[in-house]
């Protein structure tokens, strides 16, 4: 190493030093609000997931193709779910698969409860869209494993930190897409709203989202389809679900495992992503 190099390591920023003293801080005079935070959403979870066990897994199937065919109005979408639910069941796969559902369809609701509003308020002040442009570039750029450490310090293992490490992940897309909802409508609309003296809330709600609703609602799809890449390193921090089998065939080398688990995640996937679409051509 040459002199200057060897001066500039010489006075290394102690960054890690300061992350650790900041951690160790929020843990030793917040710990309560962190384990309040921990303990609700892993009893919601926990919840959830135990009333959807209850249920015989051939009411739960019938139920979700109900509900696809509810919100897409295609029998032949019905017809899938229940088929591909039932190759989950088939391989045995059913509890984790109910866990996985859990965790994305909460980590997806959180995310657009927290994305759509602020990607709205960034799309009215460009002021905040400047700040949340540099934000959201390191949420999506930083590895996710990264995310892990400082979640597990706080949270601890389990589903809840799993959920919180996943609307890390994913809020980003709701935020941007929602963004570029609404400031792409097209300006004649908006003042078109104005002549007719529509308020602010008015050109909101009639006007902007009605527009922008394509375009937000595929922020959804990539929420959910971003929920399900965390699946698996969810389970590294003790969230249940499709991820723990695919851990353990890793760790093992067991193909077989492996395989089954990683279909089971590709159906979900699908399934999700179909019932979420919206204005597609709906088969009759």
């Amino acid at each position: 190493m040459d002199p200057l190099s060897e001066w500039i390591a010489a006075w290394k920023i102690p960054i890690g030093r300061w992350g650790r003293e900041f951690f160790d801080f929020l843990t030793t005079n917040f710990a309560w609000i962190f384990d309040g935070i921990a303990d609700g959403l892993a009893s919601v979870l926990d919840g959830m997931v135990d009333l959807l066990l209850w249920m015989p897994a051939s009411i739960v199937v019938l139920l979700v193709a109900a509900v696809a065919y509810v919100l897409q109005r295609s029998w032949k979408l019905s017809i899938g779910v229940a088929i591909g639910l039932a190759f989950i069941i088939n391989q045995g796969l059913w509890e984790e698969t109910v866990e996985t559902l859990v965790l994305v369809v909460a980590a997806a609701t959180v995310s657009m409860a927290i994305g759509v509003p602020v990607g709205i308020w960034a799309a009215h002040n460009d002021r905040v869209y400047q700040f949340l442009r540099p934000v959201l570039d390191l949420m999506q750029t930083l590895p996710t494993f990264v995310y892990l450490i400082p979640v597990l310090i706080l949270f601890g293992l389990g589903a809840a930190p799993g959920v919180i490490v996943t609307v890390i992940f994913a809020s980003p897309a709701p935020i941007r897409l929602t963004y570029l909802g609404i400031t792409s409508v097209p300006k004649p609309m908006i003042e078109a709203g104005q002549a007719f003296g529509a308020t602010r809330r008015q050109l909101l709600w009639k006007v902007e989202l009605p527009a922008a609703l394509p375009s937000i609602m595929a922020g959804l799809t990539q929420c959910i389809m971003l929920s399900l890449s965390m699946v698996v390193i969810a389970a590294l921090i003790g969230a249940d679900g499709l991820g723990k089998p695919v851990v353990r065939a890793l760790n093992s080398v067991n193909i077989p495992l492996g395989l089954e688990a990683g279909l089971a995640i590709v159906v979900l996937a699908i399934i999700l992503d179909r019932m979420a679409r919206i204005g597609r051509e709906q088969d009759r």
